[in-house]
C-alpha cells in the first residue's frame, strides 16, 4: 500500500507558521490528529503514524509553536502562554486534517498535555473520539515518589538557572526533550505545583477562553502503572476537567504488551503494536483486525 508524506506549514488564527507531517493513504476511511506531550517533536511519532496511515488513516502530526520545526530562532524572546498549544495551535492542526480527509470521521489521540488541552480548543466537536495515551495531572506530589526528586530539581533548579542563563529551557542530560519557550515552563511549574493542577483555574475563570465544559465526545484513557506521572489516580483527577464527556480508563500492564516498559513516552515505541490496535479499535471498532497485516 503506497504512503503519501508530505512536510508542510500550517498558519494558526494568529499567524504562527507550525511545521507538520501529513500521512495519506491511498483509499482513506478516517482521519486521525496526533498532539505531542510538552517537548516531544513530532517526528517522535512518525512510526505510529505510519502503521495508522497503512491502515487506511489520514494522519496529521505537528509542531506545537516553541517546539521542534515549530521553533524560532530566537526562542529566548518568544511571547507565548502555554494554553497557546489549545487555543491556537490544535485547532489550526484540525482545520488542517479536515481539509486534507474531507468528509472522514476524524479521531484525535493526545499524548500527555495533548490531552490536557483537547477542551481549549473551539473545535472539538468536530472529533469523534479521544484516545488519551499517558494523560494525567501534573500535580508532583500524586506522582511517583522515586521521581519527585527528579521533578522538584527540575522546578527548582534546572527550570530557574535555564532561565537567567539562556531565555528557555534548553535540551540536555536533564531535560530531553525539546527545547522549551519561558511562557510553556512558566504556567506548567504553577500548575505542577498545586495538587488541583489547572482545575481551579478553569473553575475561577482564570483560563478563559476554554471549553472543557462542552466537551460531549468519548474519551478513552490508556495509563500504565510503570509511568510515573500519569497514574490511574493523576489520570482520574485529569478527566474531571471533562464533566460531561464520557470516559473511561485503561490500566494496562507492560507485560500486556510484551514489553518490558512502557512509562511515559513508550507506547509510541516500536513495540507497541498490540497497543495500537487497540486505540484503532476505538476508534473504528474491529478496523484493526480486517487491516492487512494487523
Amino acid at each position: 500500500m503506497g504512503i503519501g508524506v508530505e512536510d508542510r506549514v500550517i498558519e494558526t488564527s494568529d499567524g504562527w507558521p507550525l511545521a507538520a507531517t501529513l500521512f495519506q493513504p491511498e483509499h482513506a476511511t478516517r482521519a486521525v490528529l496526533i498532539s505531542a506531550g510538552t517537548g516531544f517533536p513530532r517526528g517522535f511519532y512518525a512510526r505510529f503514524a505510519r502503521w495508522l496511515a497503512e491502515r487506511n488513516c489520514v494522519v496529521l502530526t505537528y509542531d506545537y509553536r516553541g517546539i521542534g520545526g515549530s521553533r524560532p530562532d530566537d526562542l529566548a524572546t518568544m511571547q507565548m502562554d502555554y494554553p497557546d498549544w489549545g487555543r491556537l495551535d490544535m485547532p489550526a492542526a484540525l482545520e488542517a486534517l479536515k481539509a486534507a480527509a474531507p468528509d472522514l470521521p476524524i479521531f484525535h489521540v493526545g499524548h500527555s498535555v495533548g490531552g490536557h488541552f483537547a477542551g481549549f480548543m473551539p473545535n472539538h466537536g468536530d472529533i469523534d473520539r479521544h484516545a488519551f495515551v499517558s494523560v494525567g495531572t501534573g500535580w508532583w506530589g500524586a506522582h511517583h515518589r522515586s521521581y519527585n526528586p527528579i521533578e522538584l530539581f527540575f522546578w527548582f533548579g534546572f527550570g530557574p538557572a535555564h532561565l537567567s542563563r539562556y531565555g528557555y529551557i534548553r535540551a540536555g542530560k536533564m531535560w530531553r526533550g525539546t527545547d522549551l519557550p519561558r511562557g510553556v515552563f512558566e504556567t506548567w511549574k504553577r500548575w505542577c505545583l498545586k495538587p488541583a493542577y489547572f482545575l481551579d483555574e478553569l473553575k475561577s475563570g482564570a483560563l478563559e477562553p476554554q471549553h472543557f465544559a462542552e466537551m460531549r465526545s468519548p474519551i478513552r484513557s490508556w495509563i500504565f502503572p510503570d509511568d510515573p506521572i500519569a497514574t490511574p489516580g493523576t489520570g482520574a483527577t485529569l478527566l474531571k476537567a471533562y464533566p460531561d464527556a464520557p470516559s473511561e480508563i485503561l490500566v494496562r500492564r507492560p507485560a500486556d504488551y510484551g514489553v518490558r516498559r512502557i512509562g511515559h513516552e513508550g507506547a509510541f515505541r516500536q513495540g507497541m503494536e498490540p497497543l495500537w490496535r487497540e486505540i484503532l479499535d476505538w476508534f473504528d471498532p474491529g478496523v484493526s483486525k480486517a487491516a492487512p497485516g494487523a
